[in-house]
């Protein structure tokens, strides 16, 4: 049984955040300290080193649901099927419908059954259920639908991932620059003559790992001590996955019997420009190989990291002739491969 991706779909919010958006916020270091550089140098670094020079943030009437609502009425679409055929639909996320202004997160009902309503289905055997498993939550949701289709629970399943960043971050801290807002999904079927899913792998490392991103206050010792953001210790968060993702990557592609010569892309979570040639850099070199041109497609300039969302809208514009100088041809190997909060790692490699 070939099980592949038969419809991709994206949304992207409008509103564009440039670098230079950030030239009179106030940056302090963890314990609320000035931070002795100028913002153009804090800036400057920060492009030299993630490659963001851009990001985008939804209207603030979206919420996460809603772009993933988006997302999928393109992917349903794509793929040419009938909704009402879905057995699944899985959304991953993080923190669920954050409306701007507010503090808290909403998960009651699940973000996956919010877009099942938007997409009015009336199927009620068409299962609707979240996935929080970080940055990595849209290749774990291929993966378990994958398990649903070969086991013959299912025959066809919409996997979303989907964030709106821009409302769990602190303003305060430097690395709130790095999140943005987004949503990408994709039809998952049986029999599919547009693909196929040849291995996959997954990791949990949480032996002194599990905190690497977490929740905490502002770095500003005078904000309101209730409210928590998003925080990461981006030090560790880039050995860690320096260190264990490319051979995590390469068994993964020895699993499913594939040469490192037969592929042609890696789609990587889009979390720091750096940070991913060096993985990929790492991951060829187990092979004794340097890094074929062309083999990693990155749009992190003017799109930023929005989580879960980054692989799935990746792949759906290089599909869709959207990145300059990628493109798919039929029978191409791919890699998805991607690393975040848990900590968790995991790759698919697929033939398009």
């Amino acid at each position: 049984m070939k099980i592949g991706i038969t419809g991709t779909g994206s949304y992207l919010p409008e509103i564009i955040t440039k670098n230079e958006d950030f030239i009179n916020h106030k940056f302090l270091g963890l314990d609320g300290s000035e931070i002795p550089n100028s913002n153009e140098v804090i800036i400057e670094k920060f492009q030299a080193i993630t490659g963001i020079a851009e990001r985008r943030y939804a209207k603030a009437e979206l919420k996460t649901s809603d772009l993933g609502f988006l997302a999928s009425e393109k992917a349903i679409a794509d793929a040419g099927i009938n909704k009402e055929e879905l057995d699944y639909i899985i959304f991953a996320h993080n923190f669920g419908d954050v409306e701007k202004g507010k503090i808290q997160g909403d998960t009651l009902p699940s973000l996956a059954t919010r877009v099942k309503h938007l997409l009015q289905i009336k199927n009620t055997s068409c299962v609707a259920y979240d996935m929080l498993f970080g940055c990595p939550g849209w290749i774990e949701g291929i993966i378990q639908a994958k398990a649903f289709i070969q086991s013959g629970m299912a025959k066809k399943c919409l996997v979303i991932g989907g964030e709106t960043l821009s409302r769990v971050i602190d303003p305060h801290d430097r690395d709130s620059m790095i999140y943005s807002d987004g949503a990408g999904a994709c039809i998952l079927e049986a029999d599919s003559k547009k693909g196929e899913i040849l291995a996959h792998a997954s990791q949990t490392h949480a032996n002194g790992e599990a905190y690497y991103l977490f929740f905490d206050k502002t770095n500003d010792q005078n904000g309101c001590s209730d409210t928590r953001y998003i925080k990461m210790h981006g030090r560790k968060i880039y050995e860690f996955a320096c260190s264990n993702v490319p051979q995590a990557m390469a068994d993964c592609l020895n699993k499913a019997g594939i040469s490192i010569d037969e592929v042609k892309k890696i789609f990587i979570h889009q979390a720091n420009e750096k940070m991913d040639e060096a993985i990929i850099k790492r991951f060829y070199r187990l092979y004794g190989k340097e890094v074929p041109e062309g083999t990693m497609p990155m749009i992190i300039k003017e799109m930023g990291n929005n989580s879960v969302a980054t692989v799935p809208i990746l792949y759906d514009r290089v599909r869709k002739g959207n990145v300059e100088h990628h493109s798919l041809k039929k029978d191409d190997v791919i890699i998805f491969a991607s690393v975040g909060a848990g900590m968790n790692i995991n790759a698919i490699v697929y033939r398009y």
